[in-house]
């Protein structure tokens, strides 16, 4: 990535940053790559783990997880066939900076908790 030379080139050098973080940053996606940490999975396999996603989501998520070659989809011929779901190399080392975050979220759970106690105080006085 390119280092700005000003202020007027931040936005340029940013926007893939955050249209990857717009692909991979949703909650769903997130659970999804905690979930194949552990081994391939199939389909019905993720869901049920998952829980509270649906169907339609589901597709949707392992499609561009496939797209941006985080995740790898391998079709079985059988009756009916088996669709088996695994992380790449590329989306194995998206796993550190995933657990980072998580480390972080948990770590700082109850600062971020009281600032947003502060800030309610503060608007309900304004």
């Amino acid at each position: 990535m390119k280092k700005p030379e000003n202020i007027n080139e931040i936005g340029e050098v940013c926007r893939p940053v955050g249209q990857l973080l717009q692909q991979i940053g949703s909650k769903w996606v997130v659970l999804v790559l905690i979930r194949l940490s552990e081994r391939p999975k199939r389909f019905s396999e993720l869901k049920r783990e998952i829980g509270t996603i649906s169907q339609k989501v589901l597709t949707g998520v392992l499609r561009d997880l496939e797209r941006n070659g985080i995740v790898d989809r391998t079709v079985t011929p059988s009756i009916p066939p088996r669709v088996d779901y695994r992380l790449t190399d590329l989306g194995e080392s998206l796993l550190e900076p995933i657990q980072a975050l998580g480390r972080w979220a948990v770590e700082n759970e109850g600062r971020v908790a009281e600032a947003q106690a502060r800030y309610e105080k503060r608007a309900e006085t304004a």
